[in-house]
Formats: C-alpha cells, structure tokens, sequence
C-alpha cells in the first residue's frame, strides 16, 4: 500500500508547460492531445481487424453514442474566486492513496495493437500511479505484467468461467502476483452482437490470441487432457488462408509454435476455451463461491440498475463499477453516466462506485465525479496510444488525462475532489 506524504498529496501537473516549452524547438506531443486525431492515428497503426475490435460496438453502435450523449447532456459551472493554487486530486481505494481519479479499464488482446502488449501498459500505469486490471484476456499471463509493474497498482478482471475449478485457479495466481481486487466482468456472460467483427469474420480468440490467462494456467492445461465439448463449430474451408490461421494458433501457444503444431495442444486450447470461456447461467448466488475463496476486495463491473447495485451491497461485495463495456453488448443501451447517479443513490455510500465507458477529456472526468463516481476507468484512448508509441504512447494519454482534469477541475472552482459535487452540474437537453 502506498500512505506515503507523496502519496497522499499529488504534485502540480506541468504536462502543459512541458508541451508547449518542447514546442519551442520543434517538438511536438508523440501522441495527439485532441481524441479524434488520436483515434485516427490509432487507426492507422492498426490492421483493419484490430481497430474493428477495439473501437467497435454491438448493432448499430447506440450505446457508444449514448455514453458520449450522457455526458454531453452535463454542463459543468465554474465558480469564481476560489483560491485553487493548490489541488488535491488524490483518492482512496481499498487501502491505497492514488495521485489520480483514474484506472485503466480492462481490455484484451492487445497484442493486436502493439507487440509489447500488456506489460507495456502495465509499465505504463506503474509509471503513472494508476491501477491497470488486468484483462482476462490478455496477451501475456498476469504473472508476466506484474514483474513488470514493479510495486505498480493492479487489479485482476475475472470472466467466470463453466469451470469453477478454473476460477479459483485465476483467483488464487492474481493473489499471488500481488492483486488488490478481483473485478467481475458481469455482462459478458455472451459476446454481443459486434458488426464490424462479424463483417471481417473476425474473432481474435479463435486464432489463439488473448488467451494467455488460460494457456498459462496449470488448471486449464490439466483439462486439455479431457476436455469440453466445444458445440457446434462450423468447420472453415481448407485454404491458404486456413493453413496461416494455424500458424497463428501454434504460435500462441507458450512451447512455440513447432510444439504447439505438432502436439495439437495449441488448436485443444483454443477448443477448451470456447467450451469453458464464460457461464451463461450465472447467477448472485455464485457469488459465494467467489466471496469464500478470496479474502481481496470483490468488485462487480457491469451494474447499471440501481436494484443491482443494492444487490450487490447486500451480497458482500466490495465495490461496483457502472459500465456497459465501452457500448460492447448490449445495443440501445442506457450511457453509463446516466446510470451513475441511481447506482450511487442505491448504494449509499457503502462501497465505493466506479464509473466507466465513454470517457474522453478531463471533463468527462470531472462530471463522473461530480455525480458521485468515487474515480473512472478509461478504455479506448490509452490503447489507441499504446498501437501508435507502445508504452510512451500510453503514458502520455494518461498523463494528458490527468493534466486535462486537473485544469477543469481548478478553473471550475473546485481544489479538491471532495469539493466536486452536483451542484458543479446542470442538465441540458440536446
């Protein structure tokens, strides 16, 4: 835990003045400031499949524009002549003081953006003294990202699995690989609808990408011996293209893609994992399970009634995250800031209430917070960062978002994140 005066007191952000100082040589930002160029430019450095994935929503993408709209309909109201010389933008979760209001979202396979992948990040967020959650399905086994973290801030995003076995499994490596929470990723128990997936007849996962948390895990390896029954698979035509999509099965495989090919362990893996990916009928009462193995905070990532929210209190979980998976899932979703304030009301301030999917700009973050989000999560930014500059791309999105929040914060009035309140809001209709 980290309780330190440093800590406790963030330092004032000079990201700005550093900006434009390097500009007087010429010099500009590795990453664009302005999110859309940034997008852009991430798109760039992807292949058509990876920014399809990662940029994506279910149908007909309502619920990305409903996160957008949700915060757009919030105007925030500055308020004069208060001294902000000095801001405090530190916040308390579960022990640890962190400098920022801030974590990053789980995201998976992020190989598809960057080689480096998840280490990168995680070097990254350790940098910047924000917790990254690990993804479930990640590019390189957690073990693997919290050497690289050092005393990095990190949490572990549970999918639960058919296999109960397999979930201790996970549960138990993110304890000991020094996770702060176990975050259960809710509304994923089925993929949604995603177009522009199915449009590329594109799905990571079947080409053995993402699956580093299961290939690594000694639970799942002992169920290749006997494994599930996958269901009805269609089988692909034999082609050219079929033959490289095994090669790029074998060379997910840890051993190497020689071992992989030849043993078929790396196509079992594959299999085994579709068959036990995610339950379906997963219910509250599961939760015990999960409550009974683990001593670490349980936070639930998905709520977005405020019922589910009391729920979750009354089911001894630790935390809950307002989200609807970046508009993933569910098409004509609510936005996720519109849900905010219900799910905090519900909870009372008994466990605290993290928010994320949409968010852009400091604003953004200023106006989860003012709403009650005790800090937020960010998604798609830092990964667009990650595919144009690897691990410095990742951090100057982080840092430009704690920059940006910091300056809204003081010129709306506020020198600390207590002072952020809804009387800092108005509603306005678009």
């Amino acid at each position: 835990m980290n309780d330190s005066p440093a800590g406790r007191r963030a330092p004032t952000i000079n990201r700005q003045q550093d900006i434009y100082s390097k500009g007087l040589g010429g010099e500009k930002p590795l990453v664009p400031v302005d999110f859309h160029e940034l997008e852009r430019q991430g798109c760039d450095a992807m292949s058509p499949e990876a920014y399809a994935y990662i940029a994506g929503g279910a149908g007909l993408e309502s619920t990305m524009r409903a996160n957008r709209e949700s915060f757009d309909r919030q105007r925030i109201v500055p308020r004069m002549l208060n001294d902000v010389s000095e801001r405090d933008t530190t916040v308390n979760l579960f022990g640890r003081t962190l400098p920022s209001p801030f974590m990053l979202s789980p995201i998976g396979v992020l190989e598809m953006a960057h080689g480096d992948a998840d280490q990168a990040v995680g070097r990254a967020a350790a940098a910047e003294g924000i917790p990254m959650i690990f993804s479930n399905q990640a590019s390189q086994p957690m073990e693997q990202v919290a050497d690289a973290m050092g005393d990095g801030a990190r949490w572990f995003q549970l999918y639960w699995s058919k296999s109960d076995d397999l979930v201790r499994s996970l549960v138990s490596r993110a304890e000991s690989c020094g996770c702060e929470a176990i975050v259960v990723t809710l509304d994923t128990t089925m993929l949604g609808w995603r177009t522009r997936d199915l449009d590329l007849a594109y799905l990571p996962f079947l080409r053995g990408k993402g699956i580093a948390q299961y290939t690594s895990d000694p639970v799942f390896l002992e169920s290749l011996k006997n494994p599930s029954q996958p269901g009805n698979m269609a089988r692909p035509k034999l082609s050219l293209e079929t033959l490289k999509t095994l090669k790029q099965i074998g060379q997910s495989w840890p051993g190497g893609a020689l071992d992989g090919i030849s043993s078929g362990r790396a196509m079992a893996a594959v299999q085994e994992f579709i068959a036990v990916y995610s339950k379906p009928s997963l219910t509250w009462d599961d939760l015990k399970m999960l409550r009974d193995h683990t001593r670490l905070p349980i936070v639930l990532k998905g709520i977005q009634h405020p019922d589910d929210g009391r729920k979750a209190v009354d089911y001894g979980m630790d935390g809950i995250i307002v989200s609807n998976h970046g508009g993933r899932q569910v098409d004509g979703a609510i936005g996720s800031l519109e849900a905010l304030p219900e799910v905090v009301e519900a909870v009372a301030g008994r466990v605290p209430v993290i928010m994320d999917s949409g968010i852009r700009t400091g604003a953004d973050v200023f106006k989860a917070l003012a709403l009650g989000a005790t800090a937020v999560g960010l998604g798609r930014p830092w990964v667009y960062g990650l595919a144009i500059a690897g691990e410095a791309g990742v951090r100057e999105v982080i840092a430009n978002l704690k920059t940006d929040f910091e300056l809204t914060m003081g010129l709306s009035g506020c020198k600390s994140i207590s002072e952020i309140t809804p009387e800092a809001l108005r509603r306005a209709d678009l």
